[in-house]
């Protein structure tokens, strides 16, 4: 754990200050966890990235995903994508670097991040639930012209378990939002990947710093802890 002080129970030992949450209004966020991201022939590929670093991600938010679902907690997923037609794909987006394929152009998995592409889909080992929220989103923040407002008003949210990749992207970004949006976001440090480990590192630097200028960061058996104490 990041804090090797004794577990106070259902409170997670997290940086830069341990915090309590109220469980039943707490959902697991899980950003963009895909195969175009996180196999090779996929986006993150194309431009260049080692797509194995992202590897390391899986198994603890595997084990927060069976948590969440255990205890009955709202669990919610996210795929960054474009329509068909790129409608919602600004030029600008499209035509950033020199990747070896770009998005809409068609790759091994299917037309790189279109929405129902085999490549924008999420890994087998972390697919959704039937009953589970899954947020399609054109941008690298969740909540930008996307449903995610809404979803977490209807179920009563009030913080955020938030996992995925990359750290310094679009976890980064969704995370600002909900916080000037009045969420608590705890960052899960082991359950988040980039391609640069230096990047993750400092990722997690600017959420935690200045007081937590953006949220808190747990690891994942922090979390788990918590999560066990708080339900027997």
């Amino acid at each position: 754990m990041l804090n090797s002080a004794k577990p106070t129970p259902g409170v997670i030992s997290a940086e830069p200050e341990p915090i309590k949450l109220d469980w039943p209004a707490t959902a697991l966020l899980i950003i963009d966890m895909q195969r175009d991201f996180m196999e090779p022939g996929g986006f993150g590929e194309t431009l260049g990235n080692d797509v194995s670093q992202l590897a390391r991600a899986v198994k603890p938010i595997g084990a927060l995903l069976k948590a969440a679902r255990d205890t009955g907690m709202l669990v919610i997923h996210t795929r960054e994508g474009h329509l068909p037609d790129l409608s919602d794909a600004p030029p600008a987006k499209v035509e950033r670097g020199a990747p070896s394929l770009r998005i809409g152009d068609p790759g091994p998995m299917g037309r790189i991040l279109i929405r129902g592409e085999a490549g924008h889909d999420i890994i087998p080992e972390l697919y959704p639930l039937d009953s589970e929220v899954v947020i399609d989103k054109p941008g690298k923040g969740a909540f930008y012209a996307t449903e995610l407002t809404d979803v977490l008003e209807k179920y009563g949210i009030e913080n955020l378990l938030v996992c995925g990749v990359t750290t310094e992207v679009c976890v980064n970004t969704t995370v600002r939002e909900a916080n000037d949006r009045g969420y608590r976001c705890v960052v899960i440090s082991d359950g988040c990947a980039s391609y640069f480990p230096e990047f993750h590192e400092m990722g997690l630097k600017m959420i935690k710093a200045q007081g937590g200028i953006f949220g808190w960061v747990a690891d994942s058996a922090a979390v788990l802890e918590a999560m066990k104490v708080s339900t027997t």
